[in-house]
């Protein structure tokens, strides 16, 4: 993802990173306002490659969770209204994305907001969640695990 996409507490939806200004950021929202404004360092600015899910084992970056979504939706929108959805179907269609998530640590309301970032990011466009590898990098943490 060459976009840095950003959520922020507080405010509904995602965001781009635009600019980098002295005391603060200037974003754009993903929506179809594509309005930009400030957002300080006072409120809580998370990057989605900083996030990740809770699982049974290790905790899964979202760029793969959303990665998975994507391979299960064919790069369409999510097929559940996660606004509508009883909390029973939410964890149903969550085990089809990530079958070893947490249970006990992720919440009905994680997984909304898991499909609602999704939804947005699909509608504009942004459906590169993994980086592609780089073959050289690769070849060279090979060559240093040896």
């Amino acid at each position: 993802m060459q976009q840095i996409i950003l959520a922020i507490a507080g405010k509904p939806g995602l965001y781009k990173l635009v600019s980098r200004g002295n005391n603060n950021l200037i974003v754009e929202a993903l929506d179809g306002t594509h309005k930009r404004m400030p957002a300080f360092a006072t409120e809580r600015i998370t990057s989605l490659n900083d996030i990740a899910m809770f699982t049974e084992t290790d905790d899964v970056p979202l760029m793969d969770v959303l990665e998975n979504l994507k391979n299960l939706e064919n790069g369409q929108k999510a097929s559940i209204n996660e606004k509508k959805a009883s909390g029973e179907e939410l964890r149903a269609y969550f085990t089809k994305v990530l079958p070893e998530w947490d249970q006990d640590r992720v919440q009905n309301s994680h997984i909304k907001k898991l499909i609602t970032w999704y939804n947005i990011l699909v509608e504009a466009g942004i459906t590169d969640f993994k980086e592609p590898e780089n073959p050289e990098d690769s070849e060279a943490s090979k060559a240093s695990e040896e």
